[in-house]
């Protein structure tokens, strides 16, 4: 698979787009300083203990507090709080070897909030979700430090591999890595970009993240809450260190500034693919030069249409999403259920790209055509699996029910993207309102007869199709109006089609002067 960055820089912030063989799977916005994103930690204070929801809310310092339930406290909570708060006083008791922190036990997972929470402490936090219209952002208290090839997880010492690395051989042999190399007192997920890496490369890795830690615990020392202890990288950086491997081809980018940055970066954490960065610097728009500005007119709204003549129909709900799968105007010669299949695997394929390029969360209902075969239903099924293994966002997906629905649970990573493909209608403005159609022969006539008082004498109109046939040949008298308005001005007279101008207007071309007249 072909994977290309783009990077359009402007005064209003970054879009990033994520290309995979030229289709548009990914669509970032970063504005300014984005605050609250997922993956920044804060120095919280709870302000408020919840009984009923099992929960806290946090002030973090959003309009909104912040959401923290029990379940997301991590089973290390009694040691992430005495840590903070030895943080905070700069009296560790570990001193600067966070390898002699002493853990405190582990809390139940059925716990109550009431029982570890209180009184309310000032805690270490991290954006698990970021806040949304009326909601405030969703914290975890299970600190986790990403890196390119592991995460590190503090306060237990953890080792997990990616499920996605399916070699027996080779998940022993990063176990064995990790496992001598890792720091005492911190947890490691080996993620899948690890796969084939030796120990110099993962070592490195841990020493980033492990420098990482020691910069928390410095900007923790003294810190009042609410107050960002660290921040997450930027967008640009945070997608090269998760999405970065051999089939990226080209990342390119439109600013100078950016562009040095990216090369620092890549320079980093992966020294050999530094030739694909490039710098876009031609009159176009880098976003329209890679197609990418048509593809997100093309994929945003109620409607999605497929090369086939198939479209999809995009809703959503307060509690869902629901996608209906309709055949349109799609040939049918192969037979109703062989139709059925090629337009639900097409379906399936735009589908998986819409829920990536939307992220779209929660639960999402898929109306597929009805096929009869419950074989066909299996294909559908494991068409959607293939075509959502490259989706970063945790998922699960249920087979197709009786009544022909696929229901697929999904992970949000970042806010919705609701982009409007809507554009002002040039005629009215906006207003859903004309001038009243009656009058627009009276319009041009009086405009054509000031005309002619200023001296013109041939003259040429261009009008939209419909107009045009109203004026020639649309209405009762014996010869067309156009004709008719000539002879009684003495002029010469000619109307062409302009298929591109509103319905109800209309603009005059003087032909000797070869001017279009402003009026």
């Amino acid at each position: 698979m072909n994977k290309e960055l783009i990077i359009n820089a402007s005064e209003e912030g970054v879009e990033i787009a994520l290309l995979e063989d030229k289709k548009l799977v990914e669509l970032h916005y970063q504005h300014g300083q984005d605050n609250f994103a997922v993956g920044d930690l804060y120095l919280g204070k709870v302000k408020k203990l919840m009984p009923g929801l099992n929960a806290a809310f946090v002030d973090v310092g959003y309009e909104k507090d912040a959401f923290l339930h029990y379940t997301d406290l991590s089973p290390y909570f009694r040691s992430l709080i005495k840590f903070t708060k030895q943080s905070l006083d700069g009296n560790t008791s570990w001193g600067d070897d966070f390898g002699k922190f002493k853990n405190e036990n582990e809390i139940v997972k059925t716990g109550k909030i009431t029982d570890v929470a209180n009184p309310k402490p000032d805690i270490l936090v991290q954006i698990l979700k970021e806040p949304i219209s009326a909601k405030g952002p969703r914290l975890s208290c299970e600190i986790s430090l990403p890196g390119r090839f592991v995460v590190m997880t503090p306060f237990n010492d953890v080792v997990a591999i990616s499920r996605k690395i399916h070699s027996a051989d080779e998940r022993k042999r990063l176990q064995k890595i990790v496992e001598s190399i890792k720091p005492k007192n911190f947890g490691v997920i080996v993620r899948t970009a690890a796969e084939g890496k030796n120990t110099a490369e993962l070592h490195a890795d841990l020493l980033s993240l492990e420098e990482m830690w020691k910069n928390i615990q410095k900007n923790l020392k003294g810190a009042k809450p609410p107050q960002l202890i660290l921040s997450e990288q930027d967008k640009t950086t945070s997608i090269l260190r998760d999405l970065l491997n051999e089939s990226f081809q080209k990342i390119v980018v439109n600013d100078k500034k950016l562009l040095n940055e990216t090369k620092d970066y890549i320079a980093r954490i992966a020294p050999e693919k530094g030739e694909i960065v490039t710098y876009h610097n031609a009159g176009t728009s880098v976003f329209d030069q890679y197609g990418i500005t048509k593809q997100v007119k093309s994929s945003f709204g109620k409607t999605v249409n497929m090369s086939s003549g198939s479209y999809l129909i995009i809703e959503h709900t307060e509690a869902l999403h629901v996608i209906d799968v309709n055949s349109g105007t799609r040939s049918g010669d192969i037979g109703q259920e062989q139709n059925a299949v090629a337009t639900n695997l097409e379906a399936a394929e735009e589908i998986a790209r819409q829920m990536r390029l939307r992220d779209m969360g929660g639960i999402i209902i898929i109306d597929f055509i009805d096929m009869k075969l419950p074989d066909n239903k299996k294909q559908v099924l494991d068409a959607m699996e293939k075509f959502m293994s490259n989706d970063r966002a945790r998922h699960t997906i249920l087979p197709i029910s009786k009544f022909g629905l696929m229901q697929i649970t999904r992970q949000r990573l970042r806010p919705e993207l609701n982009i409007s493909t809507a554009e002002v209608c040039p005629t009215c403005k906006g207003t859903g309102k004309i001038g009243p159609s009656i009058l627009i022969t009276d319009e041009i006539e009086k405009d054509l007869k000031y005309l002619v008082n200023q001296g013109h004498r041939d003259l040429t109109i261009h009008t939209h199709p419909i107009l045009n046939a109203y004026l020639t040949k649309g209405n009762f008298f014996k010869k067309s109006l156009a004709k008719k308005w000539a002879a009684d001005m003495g002029i010469k007279l000619k109307l062409v089609i302009d298929n591109n101008a509103p319905i109800t207007q209309y603009q005059f071309f003087d032909t000797k002067t070869e001017d279009f007249i402003k009026l």
